[in-house]
C-alpha cells in the first residue's frame, strides 16, 4: 500500500450516544480520491465506526507497512491521539514516513516538527500537495527521505530546523477535484442516529473557504490567500469558492441513490455565499426530485438577501430543514472587534423572525460565544435573553476557546491569558480562560443556569407537538444531550475531584483494543 489515510481512535462527546459522534471524515476522501486519481494505491480508515482500537490499528500498520500515513486535524482537542498514532506507526513499521494536515498542525508545523513521529505538515488546501509528496515518496528508492524542497505547500525538519517550501495557491476550480472516495469508507455506519441528521446523515461540501476573517475561527485561515513577505511571515486574505451546481448534485445523488443518505450535513463554513449557487442548486433540487433534508452554517446578511429576491423560499423547497447561524454576542461591538464585519443583532433579528414566522418548518439553531475578557454575570445573561427573544429551538453558549491559528489565540497566549494549556481541554465546553470578573467554574456554571431558563419543559412540549417531523427528532435529541450536560454539570458540583481541569470526552471502550 502506497497511502494509508487515518482518522484515529478518539475520545468522544459524551453527551450523546457514540454513534452520534461518526461523522464522514470528508478531507481523509477528498485526498484519498486525488491520490488514487494519480496511480496510488490508497487506503482509508476511520477507527471511529468500526470500533478499531490502537492495537489493531498497530497490527494492521505493521501488517500492510504503508508507504505514508496521513492524518488531518482541525481541531486542538484531538491532536494528541494524532501524535499517539504516528508514534505507533513508527514503532510498527519504521520506514513509513507520516504527514499530518489540517488547522492545528499547519499552525503549529513549528513545534509539531520537532517531533520525530512526524515527517511532513502539508499546509493549507491539501489535495495537489498531499498527492504530489506521495508520489515522491512511494518513488524514492535512496537512503532516508526524498528531497521534497520543490513541492509547494510542505514543512519539514532537516538537521534540527524546521523549514517550509512555500504556500502553493488554491485550486482554481474545485471542479477539476475528483468525487470524493466515500467508497473507501463504511458508508453504512455513518448517519445512524435515530434523530440527529435523520434519516442517514451524511456530512457534505459544495464550497471551501469565508469571506470573512473572524478573529476566533481558524477554519477560514486553511482556504485563504496565502503571500509570503520577506521577513517570513505569511499574510492571510480570506477566499471563498464553490463547486458548480451540476458537479455538486452529481456528489448528492451519490449519496442519495448508492447509499441512501438522505439528510446531508452541509460542513462549508458559510453555505448560502452565493446567491447564484443558492438559486440553481434549489430550483436544481426540485426539478430532479431530490427527497433530502439538509443543514448548514448560515449567514444572516446573505439570508437576508436571499429573502428579499425570494430565493429563500426555494431554499427551504428544495430541503433545507435546518440552519445554524453564528450569532455570536448581543453587542454589536464585540462582533466588529472580532472582524465580524457585515454583521449585527438587528439583521439576526430579522432572519430569526422571518424564519419563525414564514418557515417554521425549519429547525432554528444558534451559536454564542460566552467568557469573552469583559464578560460579566449581566453580560452573559444578556446572552440568554438575546437567545430567548430570537425564538431558538435550540441556542448554543460556547465559552471563548483560543484555538491555534486564531487572532484570539495569539493575543491570549501573549497575555498568559491561557489557564488550562493541554490542548485535550478545548472542547468548547470546558473554559480555558477567566473574565476579568469572573472565574472559569463561575463562566462554566452560569452557562448551566443560562441553559436551564431556556431548555423548559414547556420548550421539550412544542418541540414534540410540532408538525414537522425532522424538526420533532431534533427536539428529542436536543432534550437528550441538554439532560446530559445538566447532569454532568450536577456531578461536578456534588463531587470537587469533578473539576474543570479534565476534559469533557469519553474514552470508549474499545479505544485501547
Amino acid at each position: 500500500m502506497d497511502v494509508l489515510l487515518l482518522q484515529p481512535p478518539k475520545h468522544y462527546w459524551p453527551f450523546v450516544s457514540a454513534d452520534d459522534n461518526f461523522v464522514v471524515p470528508q478531507g481523509l476522501i477528498y485526498l484519498a480520491a486525488h491520490a488514487r486519481l494519480s496511480g496510488l494505491t490508497v487506503g482509508v480508515i476511520d477507527c471511529n465506526p468500526i470500533k478499531m482500537g490502537f492495537r489493531s490499528l498497530y497490527d494492521f500498520v505493521a501488517e500492510h507497512k504503508p508507504k505514508v500515513v496521513g492524518i488531518g486535524e482541525n481541531h486542538a482537542l484531538y491532536s494528541h491521539e494524532a501524535f499517539k498514532t504516528f508514534r505507533m506507526v513508527k514503532e510498527a513499521s519504521p520506514d513509513t514516513l507520516t504527514v499530518a494536515g489540517g488547522a492545528h498542525f499547519a499552525h503549529l508545523y513549528q513545534a509539531a516538527l520537532l517531533d520525530p513521529a512526524l515527517d511532513y505538515v502539508v499546509f493549507g488546501e491539501g489535495e495537489l500537495t498531499f498527492t504530489e509528496l506521495c508520489q515522491r515518496i512511494a518513488g524514492h528508492t535512496g537512503a532516508g527521505r526524498p528531497d521534497v524542497t520543490d513541492i509547494l505547500g510542505v514543512g519539514y525538519c532537516e538537521d534540527g530546523v524546521v523549514k517550509s517550501t512555500g504556500s502553493r495557491p488554491l485550486i482554481r476550480d474545485l471542479d477539476d477535484l475528483p468525487i470524493p472516495a466515500y467508497d473507501l469508507l463504511p458508508m453504512e455506519l455513518y448517519g445512524t442516529s435515530k434523530y440527529l441528521f435523520s434519516p442517514g446523515g451524511a456530512t457534505i461540501q459544495h464550497s471551501r473557504g469565508c469571506t470573512l476573517s473572524c478573529s476566533f475561527c481558524a477554519w477560514w485561515t486553511m482556504m485563504a490567500n496565502r503571500k509570503e513577505n520577506e521577513d517570513g511571515t505569511v499574510t492571510l486574505t480570506p477566499r471563498w469558492r464553490t463547486f458548480s451546481v451540476p458537479r455538486h448534485l452529481e456528489e448528492v445523488e451519490l449519496l442519495v441513490k448508492r447509499y441512501n443518505k438522505r439528510c446531508m450535513m452541509y460542513v462549508d463554513e458559510s453555505w448560502n455565499i452565493s446567491p447564484k449557487f443558492n438559486l440553481e442548486f434549489s430550483e436544481e433540487v426540485v426539478k430532479r426530485g431530490l427527497d433530502i433534508k439538509w443543514f448548514a452554517f448560515m449567514r444572516a446578511d446573505a439570508m437576508l438577501r436571499d429573502y428579499e429576491t425570494g430565493v429563500l423560499g426555494k431554499m427551504v423547497e428544495a430541503g433545507m430543514a435546518h440552519i445554524c447561524i453564528g450569532v455570536e454576542r448581543a453587542e454589536d461591538s464585540d462582533l466588529q472587534a472580532w472582524n465580524k464585519h457585515r454583521y449585527s443583532t438587528s439583521q439576526t433579528r430579522r432572519v430569526f423572525q422571518i424564519l419563525k414566522d414564514e418557515y417554521p418548518q425549519v429547525f432554528r439553531q444558534g451559536t454564542f460565544i460566552v467568557g469573552v475578557r469583559d464578560e460579566t454575570p449581566d453580560t452573559m445573561w444578556q446572552q440568554a435573553e438575546l437567545a430567548k427573544n430570537l425564538g431558538l429551538d435550540y441556542p448554543a453558549f460556547h465559552p471563548v476557546t483560543p484555538v491555534p491559528g486564531t487572532v484570539v489565540y495569539e493575543e491570549a497566549k501573549a497575555q498568559q491569558l491561557i489557564e488550562l494549556d493541554d490542548f485535550k481541554k478545548f472542547d468548547w465546553m470546558t473554559p480555558v480562560m477567566s473574565s476579568k470578573y469572573m472565574t472559569r467554574d463561575e463562566i462554566a456554571w452560569q452557562i448551566y443556569e443560562m441553559n436551564k431558563t431556556l431548555v423548559t419543559p414547556e420548550w421539550l412540549l412544542k418541540g414534540l407537538t410540532d408538525a414537522t417531523p425532522y424538526r420533532r427528532s431534533m427536539y428529542l435529541w436536543w432534550a437528550k444531550v441538554a439532560a446530559n450536560m445538566a447532569l454532568d454539570q450536577l456531578k461536578r458540583l456534588v463531587n470537587p475531584l469533578n473539576s474543570l481541569d479534565h476534559t469533557n470526552l469519553v474514552k470508549p471502550v474499545w479505544y485501547d483494543h
